[in-house]
């Protein structure tokens, strides 16, 4: 008889790099959870487990990291991957959202076949900081017809308070830090 695998701690895949990208910042590095595949993929069960209760009919993800956690969950769930990007990175006809940064303004862009209308949408993204890159990747789906249903991440930085942009929709993430 097999026994069941050891659950691991995913936070212990998590490196944090103070002062990064400067003097200040803790940085929270998900490349030791990528590194290990066991961590790997049980944070995709998981993110899957949880989506699984929802009407999922595609998966939308920023990029880069997004997409790192957005494909392989959308392989398990079997459902279509739509990727969104900064501004003039796709090649075919685009649906684009225009939102404010702190310092700027910042675009983001999917194609406009990308999300069927009507379509449930599960919104994907590595880490939820303070939600404003999130928040306009759901407004483009909203946009484009689609519906959001969640929005799911590896990590939180609950101090930053992403999570109240982000307030109308239902919001997971496997991993808090205060």
């Amino acid at each position: 008889m097999q026994s069941e695998p050891t659950r691991v701690e995913l936070c212990d895949y998590i490196r944090p790099i103070p002062d990064f990208p400067k003097p200040g910042i803790l940085f929270r590095d998900i490349t030791p959870l990528l590194a290990n595949p066991r961590a790997f993929q049980q944070a995709i069960d998981e993110l899957a487990r949880w989506a699984g209760s929802r009407t999922v009919d595609v998966i939308a993800a920023t990029e880069a990291r997004g997409f790192l956690f957005a494909a392989p969950l959308a392989l398990q769930l079997g459902v279509p991957l739509a990727p969104i990007r900064k501004k003039g990175k796709l090649p075919y006809q685009t649906l684009s959202y225009t939102y404010e940064l702190e310092y700027g303004r910042d675009t983001v862009e999917m194609h406009v076949d990308a999300i069927p209308p009507g379509a449930g949408v599960l919104m994907v993204d590595d880490l939820l900081a303070t939600g404003g890159t999130m928040e306009a990747c759901c407004r483009l789906v909203e946009k484009a017809g689609g519906r959001v249903v969640a929005c799911a991440f590896l990590v939180e930085l609950k101090g930053l308070d992403g999570g109240k942009k982000l307030a109308q929709y239902d919001t997971f993430s496997l991993i808090q830090y205060d």
